[in-house]
């Protein structure tokens, strides 16, 4: 009984780690109400990147839906084999690896996670600051920031997003 009431407590502390996506994740105003920690992270995200608010959040809710446990679809062979997924991206900022990696080294800490809200939207923030430096877009230029953010900005500087109207059409949804 008391291993049972043990595995409980576990299960309902783990639970209480998840968050849910905001309930109307269409309206910034909604979200903020509903979720004040992430006004607050947001507002620390814009004060030490110089990015604007709405746009970190217009990137993590085309990545993930603000899901922190969001990855891409498992893909198969023949329907029934799993195979792996298409990438590892991972959490609210759908950050690789290599990727998540750096921001760690350059800004994030060790300790910093890609299922934590507060760390996904910073790394947004910092990978526009990086777009910024390196591709001269303006942190006010959703459209442009999106497109490095998937394409990476090498990518985006090659001009890969040009092959992919699928793409400049979502960043168009972003920008909206």
């Amino acid at each position: 009984m008391l291993k049972k009431l043990i595995a409980l407590v576990m299960v309902m502390q783990l639970a209480g780690c998840a968050t849910n996506p905001p309930s109307n994740p269409d309206n910034l105003c909604d979200i903020f109400y509903e979720k004040p920690d992430w006004y607050d992270a947001a507002v620390e995200t814009r004060e030490r990147w110089g990015v604007p608010v709405q746009i970190p959040m217009a990137i993590m809710y085309q990545e993930s839906r603000f899901k922190y446990d969001a990855q891409p679809p498992m893909e198969y062979f023949l329907w029934i084999i799993p195979i792996g997924r298409a990438s590892d991206a991972y959490g609210y900022s759908q950050a690789k690896t290599p990727v998540w990696g750096e921001y760690q080294d350059d800004a994030g800490g060790m300790f910093a996670e890609r299922d934590d809200f507060e760390d996904g939207i910073d790394f947004v923030g910092w990978n526009m600051n990086r777009t910024a430096k390196i591709n001269k877009v303006s942190k006010w230029d959703a459209y442009a920031q999106y497109l490095n953010y998937h394409e990476g900005q090498g990518g985006y500087r090659r001009g890969s997003y040009k092959s992919k109207p699928w793409l400049t059409q979502v960043a168009r949804k972003v920008e909206a």
